[in-house]
């Protein structure tokens, strides 16, 4: 489908990548932990399925660029990488974001909707969350999605 400035129905094949762990805490230099790793795959699936109950995003299964995901990641750092891995996948947006770990309590999540063609930022939206829970994080996913990224319909402008 090609972008252009469209109607709150236009649907947009998307790609969603995994959440990204960003931890600048103390702990940082022991290594990301079993209970964060199960943490990014739970809001990373939950941030998936509230996206795709939007009419708007047809979601694109990233699984034939696993490899290329996995060598290129952390995809928050590889200037524009995730971009081209979308458009490999024949998307026309791509979705990719981080949790910063500032401390056990103190963390943030910042997620961007991008055009994958031009890279120009769609959407996008912070949430901030204390407690290192699943159900804090599933909250402050939930929060970001609905009042940031889904907020108002999508439209890309070329």
């Amino acid at each position: 489908m090609a972008l252009s400035s469209g109607a709150a129905a236009e649907e947009f094949k998307t790609v969603v990548f995994d959440i990204e762990l960003v931890d600048t805490s103390q702990a940082a230099e022991l290594g990301i932990r079993n209970d964060q790793i199960q943490r990014l795959q739970l809001v990373s699936d939950e941030l998936r399925t509230l996206l795709q109950a939007s009419p708007q995003i047809e979601l694109i299964d990233t699984a034939p660029k696993r490899e290329d995901v996995t060598q290129k990641a952390p995809l928050h750092k590889c200037s524009g990488c995730a971009e081209d891995l979308a458009k490999d996948l024949g998307a026309d947006l791509v979705v990719s974001g981080i949790v910063q770990k500032t401390s056990d309590l103190i963390l943030s999540f910042a997620v961007t909707i991008k055009d994958a063609h031009s890279g120009k930022i769609v959407r996008g939206g912070q949430a901030d969350i204390r407690g290192n829970t699943d159900e804090s994080w599933l909250r402050g996913i939930r929060w970001l999605v609905k009042n940031r990224l889904l907020a108002e319909p999508i439209s890309v402008t070329p």
